[in-house]
């Protein structure tokens, strides 16, 4: 990346920007990719987690287009890559809408370049911390009808929010604004075979970005965001796991940390 948006210190990594560099994106700094280096010597499955991740994004929106929703809203979005979620949605349903949330200013930035000419899709500020912002959001609602179905997305961020009671109460915020055919779709790193030394290297280098250290849950703590909702079936397993498309490639088991992945519908 050669410029360098007001506001920005490129010496701090950003989450979205460590993403990107994983994901063989161009959108990051040095600090960046220097992190990123870091967070695979610590847990050599990143850059293959991160894959497993997007493409568990592609087969819930395409799900989820295939039930019939036509709004989605993708909080926490990160950086513009390959196969968003406006461009799998658009894909399966020509009409569909979609509003990216994020809180880095060089996702901003890029998102609302790249869709400058795609009226059906927006990229507005907001923080996962704070739902009822992003709910109550005038660019949000008039772009989002919340009494028709929505498709919400909460992809590897809400082990961000290291407080249990307020991620559960995240969710439980945005499930509430939901009309019934409504779905949301959750990935979360947890454990994996990780010991507690190499856990804390690893929280300790996100300590550095702004997003603060991820916490990794289990399976019956992940399982607790989906209350209120129906698992599609297989329900909540291993993100690679999740209805994976026969021409998928299947990743080698390396030591690290796993990611658990489910879509719930309201009813």
């Amino acid at each position: 990346m050669n410029t360098v948006p007001e506001g920005i210190d490129p010496a701090v990594p950003s989450v979205a920007r460590i993403y990107d560099y994983l994901l063989g994106g161009k959108d990051n700094f040095a600090s960046d990719r220097a992190a990123a280096e870091k967070l695979i010597e610590i847990t050599p499955n990143a850059r293959e987690g991160v894959q497993a991740n997007r493409r568990f994004l592609r087969r819930a929106v395409r799900f989820m287009a295939e039930s019939g929703i036509r709004q989605f809203l993708d909080i926490g979005a990160g950086l513009p890559t390959q196969e968003n979620v406006h461009q799998v949605a658009q894909k399966a349903a020509p009409d569909s809408r979609t509003v990216y949330v994020d809180n880095d200013a060089i996702v901003l930035t890029h998102g609302r370049a790249l869709l400058a000419d795609d009226q059906r899709t927006i990229v507005v500020d907001g923080d996962l911390r704070e739902p009822e912002t992003i709910l109550d959001d005038p660019r949000v609602t008039k772009h989002l009808d919340f009494t028709r179905p929505v498709g919400v997305l909460l992809l590897a961020v809400l082990h961000f929010v290291p407080d249990d009671d307020l991620a559960e109460r995240i969710v439980a915020t945005l499930r509430d604004r939901l009309v019934p055919g409504s779905a949301v779709a959750i990935s979360h790193l947890s454990f994996g075979d990780l010991d507690e030394n190499t856990v804390r290297q690893g929280r300790e280098l996100y300590t550095r970005t702004a997003a603060g250290s991820p916490m990794p849950r289990t399976h019956a703590q992940i399982l607790r965001f989906f209350d209120g909702f129906e698992l599609v079936e297989p329900g909540l397993t291993s993100t690679e796991d999740w209805r994976p498309d026969a021409d998928e490639p299947r990743l080698p088991k390396m030591p690290g940390v796993d990611g658990y992945s489910a879509v719930g519908l309201l009813r």
